[in-house]
């Protein structure tokens, strides 16, 4: 099932369409995306009776599938090949920041840049589904709605200099594009191991697989939920791999009119074109 954000009215992908689920079910779902994770298990079991015309859509009114998450999590350093570009060791836990909500952003829209030093960052994102606390490892899957494709966009210098504390540096207004939409996990040829990659202005910038992460998702929902409560809707965004372009030399850097692609297989792709703040 894929799901996904359209005019911030829930909608299934089909081959022919959206069809909006709020429509389709008579008022039972929807339409706001948060209201339907927040009956998550109700909605798996009847979105197999779930009808409705599926009607064309413009991709460009796509927003991110998870709109109005109370939290959201990032993973720093893991993949092994990131940590080793970044000097940093592997971790002995995740190492854990937040991106505040306000930094979300659609699969299309537009990442603005504050400064000279925003970075690119592919990760896998994880919606989670129901509500999570001292999950056992075996069972994590089974709290996620689904997963989607992300950027975790950071402002190196802001970054860096509050006292390496990352929330900020990583939580500009637009830096968090996520979409096209939610893919649940029968979905996926193998939901632990999937291609992932990013491309500026063509050119490749970053490509590996999520089955190289240290952390891998289901290891990250029990260890999250054994410290915080994860709420349906909550975003995890599980690490980027190497080929930033802070740890290039020289380092690289997004710049004014270029065009960032990311994708994950089986899942989809993202297309957000860069601009300069207005003053």
């Amino acid at each position: 099932m894929k799901l996904a954000n359209l005019d911030g009215r829930a909608v299934l992908i089909t081959d022919a369409g959206a069809v909006d689920v709020a429509t389709a079910t008579s008022g039972e779902f929807g339409p706001a995306l948060q209201s339907v994770f927040d009956r998550w298990d109700d909605f798996v079991a009847g979105a197999p009776s779930i009808g409705g015309a599926a009607v064309p859509y413009d991709p460009e009114q796509l927003g991110p599938p998870s709109p109005a998450p109370r939290q959201v999590f990032g993973i720093g350093l893991n993949y092994r090949a990131h940590a080793e570009e970044s000097g940093q060791p592997l971790p002995e836990m995740p190492a854990t920041f937040t991106k505040f909500p306000s930094c979300l952003n659609g699969p299309y829209g537009a990442i603005e840049l504050p400064a000279d030093t925003v970075d690119w960052e592919v990760e896998l994102v994880v919606v989670i589904g129901r509500e999570a606390v001292d999950v056992d490892r075996a069972d994590a899957w089974r709290y996620v709605a689904g997963v989607t494709v992300g950027q975790d966009i950071s402002e190196r210098t802001t970054q860096m200099a509050a006292g390496r504390q990352f929330s900020l540096g990583k939580s500009f207004r637009t830096f968090a594009p996520t979409g096209p939409w939610l893919v649940t996990p029968d979905e996926l040829p193998d939901r632990d191991d999937l291609a992932l990659g990013c491309s500026l202005d063509g050119e490749t910038m970053q490509e590996s697989r999520t089955s190289d992460l240290i952390f891998p998702v289901d290891d990250l929902v029990a260890r999250l939920s054994a410290i915080v409560t994860l709420w349906p809707g909550d975003l995890i965004f599980t690490g980027t791999p190497s080929g930033v372009g802070a740890a290039r030399r020289p380092p690289r850097f997004l710049l004014d009119g270029q065009v960032l692609e990311t994708w994950i297989e089986g899942i989809g792709r993202l297309r957000n074109p860069i601009r300069k703040k207005a003053s």
